[in-house]
This record gives structure tokens, C-alpha cells and sequence, in this order.
């Protein structure tokens, strides 16, 4: 991702240590819903160290003789972390699974029974816990009020590097895929094709950022001149409270979630975005997906790819509320554990580097 990620606020940037690894990131996934307890699939709430949702479905696949694809999940977690996250299986199996089921690196937590499987996108959200290195004691009091400024007013959604494979550049490959016009085969083209769809997505949501902060920062005359915006807009937008502005036809959204909507009238839907009622939502193009009208459409438009038919379209939060935020500094060994819940599909790292204000991947490289 070659180009300049603005950021939603104006701090200077703080400076620490991160490393995703097995004793530094720790994600538990929460449920949509309370399992019912009977019922013929069986239900796992998993810890697994050092080992992605790919590799423990194929292990559980090993275990107990079934076909991958009847093993439900919510949502892929890291390998480089511990995380937690419920695993769906029908219950018949479960006697195999006791039997055969022998690694460390998977510790069943607690099991129950439900009625159905657990399905992709079947969570509300995950539960951080990171612990981030050299940080200064003035730097972790400035990173805990940053954060908790985040929680009240919001963070822009971006995806974060990991969804653009090891060179960043996993979407080209994406691209390719999706205008070749052929059915997609198996999990890993799917993948490639979403990251194409991200990374149109970040661009966009990149140039919404900084179309807000300069109608933010500078005076209305000077906003409309670089933008080449008519001042009256300008002067409309400028009054919305909050920092991201919304424009006619935005697809804006209950929060955290609910039904779509058109933004028709900005001051009001400006109020209700500001008191965390509804949430503006971005574009990931494919087939079938609404896309946003008036004024709103001419600023997605560059950033739509309607050739790409292979993978259903969908809308995405592109700000989000950050919740639970709370840090721990430990001064003699300048440790910072940072806390926090996000919704289903955001990034912690995104917030870091929102609060950071660097690429975490570009320093883990130096």
C-alpha cells in the first residue's frame, strides 16, 4: 500500500514497540448470541497458540474424519497470537474428537450444544489484550487519554496490513483474478479477490479522511479552494460536528448494527452520527451491493471496480467506536498492556496505528 494513510487526529505521533506474537496479542472473539445448550451440533470455545483457523480446522478435520467445510467458525484469527474463538461441529463426532484430538497447542476451554452452526460473521466483535515495548511513562499517559478520546469520538475503519499478505501487495493478484471473469476456486482466490475489495475500500475511506481533516483544519474559503468544492457546501459540512463528514446519498447505517439508509438531510444525520446513533459505511464492490448516490456516489465512484462480479458485494463501518479501553504501564520495564473491544471485522492494529500514528508494519520491518 504505496500511498499516504492520513489519520483522523491531529497529536503528535507516539512512539513504541509492537510485535504480534504469541506472548504479546491475545484476541477472544464474543459471541452474537447465547448458545442454547442442546441440539446436535457441538459447540467448542478454543485456545490455540501459534496456529491460524485455517491449520486448527484442519486439524479438527484430522481428528474426527469430517470434511473441513462442516466445521463452522465466525471469523479467522491470527497465527502469531493466543486467541480464543468458538468452533462449530455436529455433535455426532464428538467421540472422535476426545479420541484423537491431541496437540498443545489447542486447549478446549468450555463446550456446549447448539441448533445450528456457527457461521462466518456469527460474532459481535473481539477483546484485546496487547502489550506494546519501550514506551516512555509520559507516552503511555498520553496513549491512554488518546485512547480514550478514540472511545468517545471514533476511529476511521481501515483494514489493517495483515489482510494484504506479507508484501502488501496480495490485491494486484486479486485484481487479476477478478477481471479474468472465471468462477472462483477454493478459499485462497476468495481471499485474494476480498483483498482487492479492501484495498478499493481503504482508498476511499483514505480520501474521505482527508477531504474531513482539511474541512476541519482550514478556513472555508481556503477548504473550498483546494478541494474545488462550492463554498456553500463547504460551509455546510464544516458545521457538522464531527470529524468525518457525511455528504447526500452517504449509505449510513444504525450502530452497531441495522438496517441501510440514504443520508438525506446532513445536519441530521451529522446529530445522530455524533451521538454513535448511526455509522457512514463504505463500499466493497461486487455483485449485488448498494452503492451510494448524489454527491456521495461521486467521491466512491473512483474507488468502484464494476467488473469485479466473482465475490458478492457488501457495505462496511468506515468509523468505528472503539469500547472497555483501559491501560496498564509498567514503569520499570517501560510495558504498556493495552485493552480494548472493536466490532466483528475491524482491526486492532488499525487503532494502534491511529493512536501511534505509524505504520506497525513498516517498523516491524526496519
Amino acid at each position: 500500500m504505496n500511498h499516504i494513510k492520513y489519520y483522523a487526529y491531529t497529536h503528535t505521533p507516539i512512539s513504541f514497540n509492537f510485535e504480534q506474537t504469541i506472548e504479546r496479542f491475545f484476541v477472544e472473539e464474543i459471541p452474537l448470541y447465547s448458545f442454547t445448550g442442546t441440539g446436535n451440533f457441538l459447540i467448542l470455545k478454543v485456545k490455540k497458540t501459534d496456529m491460524s483457523t485455517w491449520k486448527l480446522i484442519t486439524v479438527l478435520a484430522k481428528a474426527t474424519g469430517l470434511e473441513e467445510r462442516d466445521i463452522g467458525y465466525a471469523g479467522l484469527k491470527d497465527k502469531n497470537a493466543t486467541t480464543i474463538q468458538y468452533i462449530s461441529l455436529p455433535k455426532k463426532y464428538e467421540k472422535e474428537l476426545n479420541k484423537n484430538l491431541t496437540t498443545e497447542k489447542i486447549d478446549i476451554l468450555e463446550r456446549t450444544y447448539n441448533k445450528a452452526a456457527i457461521k462466518i460473521g456469527h460474532l459481535k466483535g473481539n477483546r484485546f489484550s496487547i502489550v506494546l515495548h519501550d514506551i516512555e511513562a509520559k507516552d503511555a499517559r498520553f496513549f491512554n487519554t488518546t485512547a480514550l478520546k478514540m472511545q468517545k469520538e471514533g476511529i476511521p475503519n481501515y483494514y489493517g496490513y495483515q489482510r494484504f499478505g506479507e508484501d502488501s501487495r496480495s490485491y494486484l493478484q486479486g485484481k487479476e483474478i477478478a477481471h479474468s471473469g472465471k468462477k472462483l476456486k477454493g478459499s485462497k482466490e476468495k481471499l485474494l479477490v476480498s483483498a482487492y475489495q479492501s484495498y478499493l475500500f481503504n482508498k476511499w475511506l483514505n480520501e474521505r479522511v482527508k477531504l474531513s481533516s482539511i474541512i476541519r483544519k482550514d478556513d472555508v474559503n481556503f477548504a473550498a479552494k483546494k478541494l474545488d468544492y462550492p463554498l456553500e457546501l463547504v460551509k455546510v459540512l464544516a458545521k457538522q460536528p464531527q470529524f468525518f463528514k457525511l455528504f447526500i446519498g452517504d449509505l449510513i447505517t444504525p450502530y452497531p448494527y441495522g438496517k441501510i439508509n440514504f443520508v438525506k438531510d446532513m445536519a441530521q444525520s451529522a446529530q445522530l452520527f455524533s451521538q454513535k446513533k448511526i455509522a457512514p459505511t463504505g463500499l466493497l464492490c461486487g455483485a449485488k451491493v448498494e452503492r451510494a448516490k448524489s454527491d456521495a456516489y461521486y467521491l466512491e465512484e473512483p474507488y468502484d471496480d464494476t467488473e469485479l462480479n466473482a465475490l458478492k458485494g457488501d457495505r462496511r463501518f468506515a468509523w468505528i467506536w472503539p469500547q472497555d479501553v483501559a491501560t496498564d504501564y509498567d514503569e520499570k520495564r517501560k510495558k504498556l498492556t493495552v485493552e480494548f473491544y472493536l466490532p466483528k471485522g475491524s482491526y486492532a492494529t488499525t487503532f494502534l496505528e491511529e493512536i501511534g500514528k505509524f505504520s506497525l508494519k513498516d517498523k516491524r520491518e526496519k
